[in-house]
């Protein structure tokens, strides 16, 4: 009974010092277009810190994702320009990349880009290490 006793104990315990270390939820956000992501995907990450803020989120555009993080752009529909919300939601901790192959492809500038966009060399390589990796959870909005 005593054997029995010091496992469950042992296994309990085990249990909590892996909770206490884990550390903060991990979540990649995959950005692909703008027009259909943009606003909801932004509100969606507002959530995601009022419900918990210490969650690490890195948020990674390519395609016509980018252009939430161009210089100047709103919604289409409400006229919402992005760059403040992106602006909040940095000052939160989020960090937002721009891949520089969707750059080539399209024929884009870094320097059109918000202040607070980062850059990554390929959008999707990048979402692929950091779930792999890292073990990021994947939202795509």
């Amino acid at each position: 009974m005593r054997k029995i006793l010091m496992s469950c104990f042992f296994v309990w315990s085990m249990f909590g010092m892996n909770q206490a270390f884990a550390g903060p939820d991990q979540v990649v956000y995959h950005f692909d277009d703008t027009q259909s992501q943009g606003l909801k995907g932004l509100r969606n990450l507002r959530n995601h810190l009022d419900a918990a803020p210490d969650t690490e989120i890195v948020v990674v555009t390519h395609a016509q994702g980018v252009d939430m993080l161009m210089e100047g752009v709103r919604d289409t529909k409400s006229g919402t320009e992005y760059a403040p919300l992106v602006a909040a939601l940095k000052s939160r901790g989020v960090r937002f990349e721009v891949c520089e192959i969707t750059l080539k492809n399209r024929q884009l500038n870094k320097d059109q880009f918000i202040l607070d966009a980062d850059f990554t060399p390929s959008g999707v390589v990048r979402i692929a290490q950091l779930q792999s990796r890292n073990h990021f959870a994947y939202i795509k909005p």
